[in-house]
């Protein structure tokens, strides 16, 4: 079986060769009149701008990183063995620099489709969902691609090169998690900050107070709002689940290796992966849909996609499990058939939890834009507790999916048993291979959510450039569903964060031990240090989340005073015989995301390593368990509220409790404009916060293990 990880690299051909197809696919659509084709232009040019400042941001900090882990590899505090541990600082960099290439790449075809889908739209409702699919689908099968490449190069640079062992290979390549995790926060939070601030700021000036539509080209902000649509709902996804789905295979590489699983263990994540990739492509060409399709069957259209690929998934799965792991010592074939099964279950099942509180197609949300008959307060405290409420599913799906994989694959759950032990690493493979297996189909999942930004941002330019009626409804339609996806792929990604952070938090556990020379942990809740190290973790949810609300908070003031500025300032605006300043609005929200996108994604790095020097291994173990419970709760929780408060306020906005322009939609518009920052910043950047901390700890466990206070 060693000699089979050339699978990876094919894997990795396949995905990027498909990627290509469906970009240029794209680009021989018609952008449209010149009207369409100006504005986006403009977006394209303030999308780029951003993250090219982002990434000079981003850059200066890895570079200071890199030196800390070149210092570190000279001494025995770091993973690897001889020559190994020079390369860990360029298998960071790597990490994140692949991380940013798959956002860049997914932000550059958004970008181009946008008109082409409003242009689209135009002829047919299936033609423009065609089209976004299609641009979805590039960022997907991307992300995918890059991400098996960088396992595979790196696993056969450190096999064949350096000759090392599966124990070795699997140790150090966790460590460029590190770099994946770090560029993805990044990414996830400037973005994230970046299109709430302009988002919230259009809202609250356009909307509200001159009463204008969205996306109406005399809204000052109204480009920085579709600019922020692909820096934060595109290269920030795509960054996102990047960092997940390498995260989940190389946790998985490690975890194999300590079961004893050997060559065995590390070929089936990319042997699943590999097979997830061309499901999944098979499911692109499902999702279709007809001229006067509703809602419900644009959904229909998407599920089947993603159904099918899921499907197909699971049934080569069984065969591919059984000829891996059939002969391996200690290994239940059939037990970890069943885990690649609960994780691609729980995927879909957390996708129609989310769905269901989210979507307007279903009583809560419909529940939700009726509060707004009240005012905006009821429709706030009704969407803090529906957001509450949905995290009850979740939660148990994927408790349900931990246990049933760790039972299934060999673990026992009587701890005093004699077999508990010899078992333990054998139930925590099924967990890491549960995270491979929800993660499987991610070239289609991640698809269907990089479609929203661009439907969105298709609906925008219909309407700055005067498309007809007929445009509009479809594009509103695109963009409704694309809502919903976006949602669903928002619950997708935590998660498979809340897994891939437990198979990452069993990997520090073991990592650590072997710096320890036989010292036992006691990581019970009773030890003060764990104790501690679950309250930091839980503060550092809480001190993070305000932070990056507060970011948008602030950026969003200024936005909405430059608004107003110019709305008073410059005369004509509103009878359309002068221009707004659009790159004022532009230049505000990319300063805003990137001085207050540091501090929150600095914290993620320093905290676990002053928890560890202080409170020892102990502590860190507490910590990372603060951050996963907490956080999957908190994202799910912040996702779904702002997910609902959003579709909300379009079921008002579709005609219903007075329509556009009334009391109930100022108060729905009020409710979206709070639930901004909860789904589309804070929540959506907890998932990467808990598997960065775990990854940090990882990579600084040998110098938590020496130099500790307690």
């Amino acid at each position: 079986m060693e000699n089979l990880f050339w699978i990876g690299l094919v894997g990795a051909l396949v995905a990027l060769l498909f990627a290509f197809y469906q970009g240029r696919k794209v680009l021989k659509f018609s952008e449209g009149t010149p009207t369409m084709k100006k504005i986006a232009a403009a977006i394209r040019k303030g999308a780029g701008a951003y993250l090219r400042r982002q990434y000079k941001t981003v850059a200066l900090i890895f570079g200071v990183i890199a030196v800390v882990l070149a210092i570190l590899a000279y001494f025995p505090w770091i993973n690897g063995a001889g020559l190994v541990n020079k390369f860990v600082p360029f298998a960071f960099i790597t990490g994140g620099f692949y991380s940013c290439l798959a956002g860049f790449i997914g932000m550059k075809i958004a970008t181009a489709a946008n008109s082409r889908t409003a242009n689209a739209a135009s002829e047919s409702l299936n033609r423009g969902l065609r089209v976004a699919i299609s641009s979805g689908s590039v960022m997907g099968f991307t992300v995918v691609g890059l991400g098996i490449l960088d396992v595979s190069v790196w696993f056969h640079v450190l096999k064949y090169v350096f000759h090392c062992d599966a124990t070795t290979i699997a140790n150090t390549m966790v460590m460029f998690g590190m770099g994946a995790s770090c560029a993805a926060l990044f990414a996830r939070v400037g973005g994230g900050i970046f299109t709430k601030a302009a988002d919230v700021g259009a809202d609250l000036v356009g909307k509200v107070e001159a009463g204008i539509p969205e996306d109406d080209p005399r809204n000052p902000a109204t480009i920085a709002d579709n600019v922020g649509d692909n820096v934060g709902d595109v290269a920030g996804m795509g960054a996102d689940l990047y960092e997940s789905y390498v995260g989940s295979i190389l946790a998985t590489f490690a975890i194999g290796s300590t079961a004893g699983y050997g060559w065995n263990g590390m070929l089936l994540p990319l042997a699943i992966a590999f097979v997830g990739i061309l499901c999944s492509i098979v499911g692109t060409f499902l999702i279709r849909t007809g001229e006067k399709a509703t809602q419900m069957e644009l959904l229909k259209s998407m599920r089947t996609g993603t159904g099918i690929s899921a499907v197909l998934c699971a049934v080569l799965c069984a065969p591919l499990t059984w000829w891996i792991m059939r002969d391996v010592p200690g290994a239940n074939w059939i037990g970890i058939l069943i885990s690649i099964f609960a994780g691609l279950l729980a995927g879909v099942a957390i996708g129609y939890a989310t769905e269901f509180y989210t979507s307007d197609t279903y009583k809560p949300t419909q529940r939700l834009a009726a509060t707004s008959e009240t005012g905006a307060a009821t429709v706030i405290i009704g969407g803090i507790s529906l957001g509450m409420l949905s995290t009850a599913f979740p939660i148990i799906i994927v408790s349900g999916a931990v246990i049933v994989s760790f039972i299934s694959s060999g673990g026992s759950l009587i701890t005093n048993s004699a077999e508990y032990a010899t078992s333990f690493n054998n139930g925590l493979y099924g967990i890491g291979i549960a995270a491979i297996g929800m993660l499987a189909t991610l070239g289609i999942t991640l698809a269907t959510d990089a479609y929203g930004p661009v439907a969105d941002n298709a609906g925008g330019i219909a309407e700055m450039s005067g498309l007809g009626e007929a445009v509009r409804e479809r594009t509103d339609a695109l963009d409704s569903l694309g809502n919903t996806t976006a949602a669903t792929g928002k619950g997708f990604a935590i998660g498979s964060a809340a897994l891939t952070a437990l198979a990452l938090l069993v990997s520090y556990v073991e990592v650590a031990q072997t710096h320890m020379n036989g010292q036992k942990l006691d990581m019970s809740v009773t030890n003060p240090a764990v104790l501690v190290g679950v309250f930091l973790g839980v503060m550092l949810v809480f001190v993070f989340a305000a932070l990056t609300m507060d970011a948008v908070q602030k950026s969003a003031h200024h936005v909405v005073v430059e608004v107003r500025r110019q709305f008073r300032e410059i005369k004509g605006i509103m009878d359309g015989s002068a221009d707004p300043d659009y790159e004022s609005c532009v230049d505000l929200c990319t300063g805003g995301a990137l001085r207050a996108m540091v501090v929150p994604a600095l914290l993620a790095v320093i905290v676990p390593i002053i928890t560890g020097l202080i409170l020892g291994v102990e502590g860190v173990v507490g910590l990372l368990a603060g951050t996963t419970v907490c956080g999957f709760g908190m994202a799910v929780f912040m996702s779904n509220s702002g997910g609902a408060w959003d579709n909300a306020k379009k079921y008002i906005e579709a005609g219903n409790f007075g329509g556009k322009g009334s009391e109930c939609h100022k108060a729905g518009v009020i409710g979206d404009t709070v639930g901004d920052p909860f789904k589309d910043t804070s929540g959506p950047s907890l998932n990467i916060l808990i598997k960065l901390c775990s990854t940090v700890s990882i990579v600084f466990s040998a110098v938590i293990v020496h130099v500790h206070l307690f």
